[in-house]
């Protein structure tokens, strides 16, 4: 999926919701142990109800890894279960020299074909050249993320600028706005502003709306740009908003809660 079609599919439905399948066998309803496949069930489940409310689904490629190849077996099954006009996210959050990340590329861009993948840009530049050489897929590359210890490196200061400016000002010039995506937490929204005001025109994938706390409202308020530029994560406000049968229904309500929030929001910036 390219930018254009990314952004037609949010201004279609207005929302730009994306619905993070981080699927514990630990956390999912009971009664759906009794099925062959407890998490394949879980995840068809919470698509069929979520689908009319995000435009893209993020996949957490360790809850699945854990399981061993019939885990990797589900996660190819969930992908293919997800809608087409839907972007499809690895949340594999890979990195590293050029044949590894060669490797990486083809596994989850032809192997198993998402439209994106998270990216750790720890090692330089060449280590996630490979991702960038694919036709209508996206690099998403952590910048600045939601958990306590983004402090340790994150936002270190490396001659006279923070580190996650550093991994922004350099990938932005690696790739485009057409290609790439950064990870921006909700928990900072100021300076998810100042991101912003660096890249205009760039999509920011955001955690930490919902279950981590963070404002919806903030996010859009620092975020926004003429072309929405934001996918908002919920994974565990919505896909365990209920332990019981009526999972998946308190999953369809949660979610269009928020896409209803964001629909205003846009109504409101004029965006639709």
């Amino acid at each position: 999926m390219n930018k254009s079609e990314l952004i037609h599919q949010i201004k279609s439905i207005g929302s730009f919701l994306c619905v993070g399948l981080d699927s514990d066998i630990n956390k999912i309803p009971k009664h759906l142990l009794q099925e062959e496949n407890p998490i394949l069930a879980f995840n068809k489940q919470i698509i069929d109800a979520t689908k009319n409310y995000c435009v893209a689904y993020k996949i957490n490629t360790a809850f699945y890894e854990a399981m061993g190849y019939s885990g990797w077996k589900t996660m190819e099954e969930t992908l293919a279960y997800i809608p087409k006009n839907k972007l499809t996210i690895a949340d594999a959050k890979r990195g590293d020299i050029g044949n590894t990340s060669n490797m990486y590329a083809k596994a989850f861009f032809e192997t198993i074909p998402f439209d994106a993948i998270t990216l750790a840009p720890y090692m330089g530049k060449d280590s996630l050249s490979p991702f960038f050489e694919y036709q209508n897929k996206w690099g998403i590359i952590l910048a600045l993320t939601s958990n306590p210890g983004s402090a340790d490196f994150e936002q270190q200061t490396v001659n006279h600028q923070k580190l996650f400016e550093h991994v922004i000002e350099t990938f932005s010039q690696v790739g485009t706005s057409e290609n790439t995506m950064f990870v921006v937490g909700a928990t900072k929204p100021e300076e998810l502003g100042k991101i912003r005001k660096m890249v205009p025109d760039y999509f920011f994938l955001v955690p930490g709306v919902g279950a981590q706390g963070g404002s919806l409202s903030d996010v859009c308020n620092y975020g926004l740009n003429n072309e929405i530029g934001l996918l908002i994560n919920a994974s565990r406000s919505i896909i365990y908003a209920s332990s019981s049968d009526d999972f998946a229904e308190k999953a369809a309500i949660e979610s269009a809660a928020m896409a209803n929030e964001m629909k205003e929001i846009l109504k409101v910036k004029g965006i639709i």
